[in-house]
């Protein structure tokens, strides 16, 4: 005799029935999503555990169960938690099928973090402590939220402080915890040896470089000193005299006329005299060490 469905459910069955073949058959996952969507909608939002008839509450984590699949076929995991809590609201309202499919699949996306504080309330919460499904959500929990996290400590009170498991189980989950850290301290210390082997390097190459520029500097000082030793020891009142008669004579005089050749004659010697003093041994600038 088939079973009698109150209206209101028997919609929301007709719907999930719709979105099954949707996501398994046509492969339709947006058209699934929308009946999941319908169907959690004609059951309301007072279905949460111990409330409301335990046929509804099935079908609704059902049709939560067929959209979330939807949604990830469609690569719309991201919106896979918020698009359920508008159905439960809180996380301790959430069914411990739906929990278990979301864990899995932000583990499989690698985003466990999205689950750290959902599953947390979920566990604390002494209504879903007397749920059969209660310890191997546990145990899911810790193995692929807090430990790929590195929230060792926080595993470690998690099971002292579980009633759910035995003295046995405690030590193997303990043991489990023990071996995960000191994977995780070992892949630590290989990701930061060659990184402190790339630090030594550069600062080597950097070390060399600064000392080059050092002594480019110190060589720059010493000719720049050398320069300026020299051109100091240069007559430049006679090198201005003899610019300015070339200047007079070039522009002022006529080099053909007889006038002209006192001004030439004078301006002859003073650059005589100028040579021998800029190259004379006495204006030689001095050798630096």
């Amino acid at each position: 005799e088939p079973l009698a469905w109150p209206p209101v459910s028997a919609q929301a069955a007709s719907l999930l029935e719709e979105a099954a073949d949707l996501l398994v058959l046509h492969r339709d996952f947006a058209a699934a999503v929308e009946r999941c969507e319908a169907g959690c909608d004609s059951l309301g939002t007072g279905t949460g555990p111990g409330t409301g008839p335990e046929s509804s509450a099935e079908v609704k984590c059902s049709l939560c169960v067929v959209g979330i699949q939807a949604l990830a076929e469609m690569n719309r995991w991201r919106e896979v938690l918020s698009w359920v809590l508008q159905y439960y609201h809180i996380p301790e309202h959430l069914p411990p099928k739906v929990l278990e499919l979301c864990i899995l699949l932000y583990s499989k996306v690698r985003e466990p973090q999205v689950m750290l504080e959902v599953g947390s309330s979920w566990l604390r919460d002494q209504t879903n402590k007397s749920l059969p499904e209660y310890s191997s959500l546990l145990e899911l929990y810790l193995l692929h939220v807090l430990l790929p996290l590195g929230q060792f400590e926080g595993a470690e009170e998690l099971v002292r402080s579980c009633d759910v498991f035995d003295s046995e189980q405690q030590l193997a989950f303990l043991g489990t915890i023990c071996e995960t850290r000191c994977q995780w301290i070992q892949r630590e210390e290989m990701h930061s040896a060659p990184q402190e082997q790339n630090d030594t390097a550069t600062e080597t190459v950097l070390g060399a470089l600064s000392q080059k520029l050092l002594t480019m500097l110190t060589l720059l000082r010493r000719a720049l000193r050398s320069m300026s030793s020299h051109f100091y020891l240069l007559p430049y009142k006679k090198m201005l005299l003899a610019t300015f008669l070339l200047y007079l004579v070039v522009v002022r005089l006529d080099p053909a006329s007889p006038t002209s050749l006192p001004f030439i004659y004078k301006l002859v010697q003073l650059f005589r005299q100028a040579w021998a003093a800029m190259f004379s041994p006495i204006h030689r600038p001095p050798i630096q060490d």
